[in-house]
This record gives structure tokens, sequence and C-alpha cells, in this order.
């Protein structure tokens, strides 16, 4: 997975070199393989790398402890040159204010985080952990919504957004594989 991932961001050109790549991290198993796998490619490729967790505070104790996850195991398998950034918010308060859904709402609260880090740190790219189940899932729900053969594509690789790409290096992975990639590093 780890060679098809490298080949993939040099074939699409997705993180250049000097590039600033922040990463983000929920602690779900994804998120957590996405982080380790570029982790393990920013020197060989030559990028920078930062890591944000949002926490939308919907599931107590739990998310609370997302959250404490992510900032142990930065540090553990990044080593200290890799910066990390918290964030929070009571996304169904805003939700209820705004007359959204929840889900919406966490989404354009989350990434007006990650806009807000990668403009601190510099970060010209912002990479997400969708994977191959998500995307189908993403078609899936799009033509269940009616749209025409345009709406019936799935998640871009790369996006621009915000004068900043969004990345998904982990968009040819089944969940099956990402699993798999973590049993094998031994990763929780």
């Amino acid at each position: 997975m780890l060679e098809s991932m490298e080949r993939l961001i040099r074939d699409h050109e997705l993180i250049p070199p000097g590039s600033t790549v922040l990463c983000a991290v929920s602690g779900g198993v994804d998120s957590i393989c996405l982080l380790h796998a570029l982790n393990h490619l920013r020197k060989k490729l030559g990028f920078s790398l930062a890591v944000a967790h949002y926490n939308h505070m919907l599931r107590g104790l739990a998310s609370d402890q997302d959250a404490g996850f992510v900032a142990q195991f930065v540090p553990l398998y990044c080593g200290d040159e890799v910066p990390f950034f918290y964030g929070y918010g009571d996304v169904r308060a805003e939700a209820e204010g705004r007359g959204t859904g929840i889900e919406e709402t966490a989404r354009e609260m989350r990434y007006a985080f990650l806009r807000q880090v990668a403009q601190q740190v510099g970060a010209d790219r912002i990479a997400t952990a969708h994977n191959a189940d998500d995307n189908v899932e993403t078609m899936l729900f799009h033509l269940a919504r009616g749209c025409g053969t345009k709406g019936a594509c799935g998640i871009p690789i790369s996006r621009s957004e915000h004068g900043r790409t969004i990345l998904r290096p982990l968009l040819f992975c089944t969940r099956k594989d990402v699993e798999a990639y973590c049993d094998a590093r031994g990763l929780s």
C-alpha cells in the first residue's frame, strides 16, 4: 500500500518537494493510516508535515479520548518535528443555531479549522483520509438523490479550495487495505 500511495503522489504530483502538508487526523483507523504513511514518505518525497485534530464535541468523553489519543500518537510515531494542532467546537449547538444538519455543520467547522491551521503553518496542502469505500458511498448517495451523470462522480483525488489543495491519497485503498496496513504495523 505504501508503494501505491507513493506512486499515486508522484504520478499526480500531489505533493511537490518543498510542500507543507497538514494531515487531518480524527483518530480513526483511516486517518491514523494516512498519518503513518505520510510520515514515512515525507523525507523521501521532500515535504514537511503537520497534524490537526478537530473535536466536534458530539460524543462526550469519547470525543475527548479521541483527541487525547491523537495528541499522544503524533509525537510517538512522528517525533517532535511534526507539530500537532487541536481545535474544538460545539457542532450540535452551532447546527441548531444555523438551522443546518449536524454532518454539514461538522464538515464546515472542521474545514474552517483546517484552513486556519494550514495558514498558520504555511501548509499548501491538506490531506484527508477518504478511502475507496467512502468514494463508493458518496457516489451511491449522489445517485440516490437523483443526480445526473456529472453528479454521480465520486470524490476527487485532489481539489483546490480557498487557495490550498485538498488531497486524498488513500482514495485507492479499501477500508480492508487500511486495516491491514495498520495491523501489519501494530497501529491501534
